[in-house]
């Protein structure tokens, strides 16, 4: 496996998006039982933004974005979140192929009962990452842990699905929105302006390939 498509690259870049420069000094990666087991103990909507923040391997602030305006689709199956709609996604490139994730497997069916909660076109949450960490700080379960250990914890979650092929690193790359132009399996710019930002385009992406591993 060449050095393009190392599962170490995945994390390097996981990690620089997060804001890191040196990996050594990041945040504790989060577990995923402990991570569901604390997101049972909170209000319904933080609840849901922990789950969506988990299952998307996006950063809090990206999360505590969303409305529910932001969700194409809700089932028991499936979730679909389109990030461009944001506040902050609109300042970014709507014709990349990380614009979508597709949530499936695991977690789904309690995310689409919770998201019936959520007041419509309100924000999923208005805790913010600040808040998210001195909440955690005060917690004896997540003591040493902050905002940022979330998707730390989903990406190493992924790697050994890497290392044994099972999923290809351009989809993680998709997934956490590191994917560069012009990767293996990426659209072009030109195609994704063609098709729209729908349900049948989202899929097409293939994140829901990675989503039912976390």
């Amino acid at each position: 496996m060449g050095f393009e498509n190392h599962p170490l690259r995945v994390l390097a870049k996981a990690l620089r998006g997060g804001g890191a420069a040196i990996p050594d000094s990041q945040a504790t990666p989060l577990e995923k039982q402990k991570l569901v087991s604390h997101a049972r103990l909170q209000q319904p909507s933080v609840h849901l933004a922990l789950l969506v923040a988990w299952k998307t391997a996006s950063r809090w602030a990206e999360v505590a974005d969303l409305s529910s305006a932001q969700f194409l689709l809700v089932t028991q199956k499936e979730v679909i979140v389109d990030w461009f709609q944001t506040p902050k996604g609109r300042t970014h490139d709507p014709f990349k192929a990380s614009r979508f994730a597709v949530i499936q497997g695991p977690l789904t069916t309690e995310i689409a009962m919770l998201f019936r909660k959520c007041a419509p076109f309100a924000p999923l949450t208005r805790l913010t990452t600040s808040a998210l960490d001195s909440l955690w700080g005060q917690s004896v379960q997540m003591q040493g842990y902050t905002a940022h250990s979330i998707k730390r914890g989903a990406v190493k979650h992924l790697l050994p699905l890497l290392t044994s092929g099972k999923l290809s690193p351009h989809l993680v790359d998709r997934l956490t929105k590191h994917e560069e132009e012009g990767g293996p399996g990426t659209l072009s710019r030109t195609t994704l302006r063609y098709a729209g930002g729908d349900v049948d385009l989202a899929r097409a992406l293939e994140t829901g390939k990675v989503t039912r591993h976390l």
